[in-house]
């Protein structure tokens, strides 16, 4: 699952069955963090919120870590088919106390169905079904593979060749998930961002490899990241969820002064 699509399903959970249903959600991720064989794996923990926890929290969870004396391992008793969609119930497990299940999830569902609230698919499919509009999508072989296809390539037609790496990788191809000018050269090529030649294209966008973070490219021009945030504010009154207004904007650290002149 994507980052994005973990929150979503978190919140979902907690929505239909109360709102301590799940506690949160931990994350095995290509985040960037120093681990895995190349350094592209982390481990984050997504509170009830759907949000990343607080340091608070995560300085809790380090400090009750050191007091760990014996852990539990389920393992070998019950095999799981990951690509049938259904619960699986374990009872009573031998030194557990809980009835436990393990539910096999459509990752995509859930977060096609919250964007669908958030945008107007009606609209996206007529405009990319427009003769003079192209667009490529990379999803670097990450985890945004399966959301590209269902929601671009199924749900809004945009044409199967023109979704690139969209094939799951665990390597990522041997590539590096990170969809900036020097790790996504391809589409970057292909948009014309640094040639004066015109390109066929005129949308290019891609996704890191838990499809937290993308680029935003136009036809021979490069969106400045710092600058999505201010290009969403300034077009707002196009995205349905935001029709009655913005009350306002989060800044991070590298939010650019652009925010300021939409605002």
């Amino acid at each position: 699952m994507s980052t994005p699509a973990v929150s979503a399903i978190i919140r979902k959970l907690n929505a239909d069955h109360g709102e301590n249903y799940c506690v949160g959600g931990i994350l095995l991720t290509a985040s960037h963090n120093p681990g895995g064989e190349h350094e592209d794996f982390g481990i984050k923990f997504n509170s009830k919120n759907g949000g990343p926890a607080l340091e608070s929290l995560t300085n809790r969870i380090f400090d009750e870590s050191k007091s760990i004396s014996s852990y539990r391992i389920l393992e070998g008793e019950h095999e799981i088919d990951l690509s049938i969609i259904e619960t699986h119930d374990l009872g009573i497990v031998e030194g557990f106390d809980h009835n436990y299940k393990i539910s096999v999830i459509d990752s995509c569902n859930n977060y096609i169905e919250l964007m669908k609230t958030l945008f107007d698919f009606d609209k996206l499919k007529k405009f990319i079904g427009r003769k003079d509009f192209n667009m490529l999508f990379d999803s670097m072989h990450g985890a945004a593979g399966p959301y590209a296809k269902r929601i671009f390539g199924e749900i809004l037609g945009v044409d199967e060749q023109h979704l690139l790496r969209c094939n799951v990788l665990h390597d990522f191809g041997g590539g590096h998930p990170d969809p900036n000018l020097t790790y996504a050269a391809d589409l970057v090529k292909r948009l014309g961002v640094f040639d004066t030649e015109e390109s066929a294209f005129d949308f290019g966008a891609a996704c890191d490899g838990d499809a937290d973070r993308n680029m935003i490219l136009g036809k021979n021009f490069f969106v400045t990241p710092s600058d999505s945030i201010a290009v969403l504010a300034a077009n707002y009154k196009c995205i349905p969820f935001l029709k009655d207004g913005i009350t306002g904007a989060a800044r991070s650290m590298p939010t650019s002064a652009a925010l300021d002149k939409v605002m």
